[in-house]
């Protein structure tokens, strides 16, 4: 069983490699973390990531619920038959092992969409098929600043699987202006174990105000490192509203 938060698009993708590229998106329901560190307020004095209606099960009740990859695809081609395919969460690699979830990748991999699967990167995967290595893997890895334990963020193992796997593959951090000493120091310990993987820095926020206030450190250590700079372009346009 596939349970996804909302299926949406046409719309940009807001942040990475692919910023600004007309889309559409899968946004799977569940995760193994919940970010408590970045801090976005939602419920009863709750606070975790900027998606915590696919996280937390106190949403399990709007959750759809699929059994077949088709009806899925239909929803997507229904809203775009050009769009790239960005599969999003939660996290999304929880349901590697399905086959209809292997189903609704193949398919759109041999129509050549452009497919993304945005994952933490801690789920150890199988690779084994030649077309998986088409899929773009943005991984989203957390830091310290998650408030997640090291030892449920960092799956060296599952990192390199992917990255030795996929040809598309790409790291991408969130920078809090708050705590740059510490982030910069486990990224560049990151980079010293997959040094031929691009990185992609991002400001912290929720909200357009926020994203601004962190944008001007963060562009300044990717100037200082020779990082990637990556906006979040969804928020600054409309905050953290759902759909976009």
């Amino acid at each position: 069983m596939l349970y996804i938060d909302e299926i949406f698009g046409p719309t940009v993708q807001g942040e990475g490699k692919y910023i600004g590229a007309v889309s559409v998106f899968v946004r799977f329901a569940k995760c193994n973390m919940s970010c408590m560190g970045f801090a976005v307020p939602y419920g009863d004095d709750k606070c975790g990531c900027d998606s915590f209606h696919a996280v937390d099960t106190i949403y399990k009740d709007s959750w759809q619920k699929f059994d077949k990859a088709d009806d899925i695809i239909a929803q997507l081609e229904s809203l775009s038959k050009t769009s790239n395919i960005v599969i999003t969460g939660g996290e999304p690699l929880l349901y590697w092992g399905e086959p209809q979830f292997q189903k609704l990748l193949k398919h759109f991999v041999r129509l050549d969409r452009r497919v993304t699967i945005e994952t933490n990167g801690t789920i150890d995967i199988k690779l084994d098929k030649k077309w998986q290595r088409q899929i773009i893997f943005s991984i989203g890895l957390k830091l310290a600043n998650s408030s997640e334990p090291k030892h449920r963020r960092l799956n060296t193992k599952a990192l390199a699987n992917i990255i030795s796997y996929s040809d598309n593959t790409y790291m991408k951090f969130v920078i809090d202006s708050q705590k740059i000493d510490d982030t910069m120091c486990e990224i560049l310990q990151i980079r010293e174990c997959f040094p031929d993987t691009d990185i992609y820095l991002m400001p912290l926020g929720h909200d357009s105000d926020t994203v601004a206030y962190h944008s001007y450190d963060t562009v300044a250590l990717a100037i200082k490192y020779g990082f990637f700079y990556s906006d979040r372009l969804h928020i600054r346009l409309w905050n953290n509203e759902r759909k976009r």
